[in-house]
């Protein structure tokens, strides 16, 4: 059903006002867009039409951003994305409240970390509880950016003596051919998003440093077969490329004291035809087992440009087709043969 929302913004500030809407009302239009709502503007008054619910989401969501402006941030398109990716998942939030508890936000040297979405808050919740987790869902739904946030928070609570940052070394779909160098200037390109997570947090010459003095160490996973790891918070990034054998490794290897955070993408499987994904099977393997958490995220949960969010709705979507159109076939093929 169709409604109105009139909405005075206070206090009435124009520099504010102009930061909300953005260049040629950027940001109005984009909220228009995303809400299917009609926004009309008359200095600090608002006045808002369309979907009853929608209309509702419109007014918190000009509200929260005013009130952001207050500190002189300069809003974003992506700001506002992000924003709108909240308010639109207010009807899927954990029980507790629509914002993420304090508990929920993670604190690091260059500021503070707040998850955006249910299923983000459940993960930051989980690793906060349980000594091995699992985060699982497609790219740009924030898995391994969190997880080093947690780490990074552990580490200057003093919770951990160290940190380590894995991955399995496996070519994403191409080959890259001889790199020179030892194995781990080798292995280093597959590490740069774990790197640039953590200077984002700490900067760049901390990081350095943490990593000259072995307090932060970013390793191959072939580097964690023999070793027990204790008081450390471990990372296995890019998980869906390890094998059965391999992630059994990784597990065993957790010792006292250390929390360690899987994370992967099981529609990005990049490993040779035939061979099992560690990730998908320990899924079903340790599902229920006590004291392991599992969140899985989905395309609402991403939090890179809109776009992305659009990518994996619709690669979902055909892949779901893909299957029904053979389990079709397949039933058909069944019938003709009975026949």
């Amino acid at each position: 059903m169709a409604t109105n929302l009139n909405l005075t913004l206070l206090p009435d500030n124009a520099r504010r006002l102009a930061n909300l809407c953005g260049r040629l009302n950027e940001h109005i239009q984009q909220i228009e867009k995303e809400l299917a709502v009609k926004i009309r503007q008359r200095g600090n008054v608002f006045q808002l039409s369309g979907a009853e619910n929608a209309v509702a989401e419109g007014g918190r969501l000009l509200e929260s951003l005013y009130e952001a402006t207050q500190e002189g941030q300069t809003l974003s398109p992506n700001q506002v994305h992000l924003a709108l990716q909240e308010i639109q998942g207010g009807e899927d939030q954990l029980d507790e409240s629509a914002e993420p508890s304090i508990e929920s936000l993670i604190k690091t040297p260059k500021g503070t970390i707040k998850p955006r979405s249910r299923h983000q808050r459940q993960y930051v919740h989980s690793i906060q509880r349980h000594d091995i987790n699992f985060g699982i869902g497609p790219a740009g739904t924030g898995k391994t950016y969190l997880a080093v946030a947690c780490a990074v928070e552990a580490l200057i609570k003093e919770q951990v003596q160290r940190v380590l940052l894995v991955r399995p070394a496996v070519e994403a779909g191409e080959k890259l051919g001889f790199l020179p160098g030892d194995l781990a200037q080798k292995i280093d390109p597959y590490l740069r998003p774990l790197y640039d997570a953590l200077y984002e947090m700490l900067g760049f010459e901390k990081v350095g440093r943490l990593i000259e003095r072995n307090v932060i160490e970013v390793a191959p996973l072939a580097y964690m077969r023999g070793r027990t790891l204790n008081n450390a918070f471990i990372i296995l990034d890019e998980s869906q490329n390890t094998t059965t054998a391999q992630m059994k490794m990784f597990l065993t290897r957790i010792g006292f004291g250390s929390t360690a955070v899987i994370t992967g993408d099981v529609t990005q499987i990049d490993l040779p035809k035939g061979e099992r994904s560690g990730l998908v099977h320990v899924s079903k393997v340790l599902k229920d087992v006590e004291g392991i958490g599992f969140t899985y995220f989905n395309a609402k949960d991403v939090v890179r440009h809109r776009l992305v969010q659009r990518i994996v709705e619709a690669y979902d979507a055909y892949d779901r087709q893909t299957v029904t159109t053979l389990n079709a076939q397949g039933k058909k093929s069944a019938e003709d043969d009975h026949d």
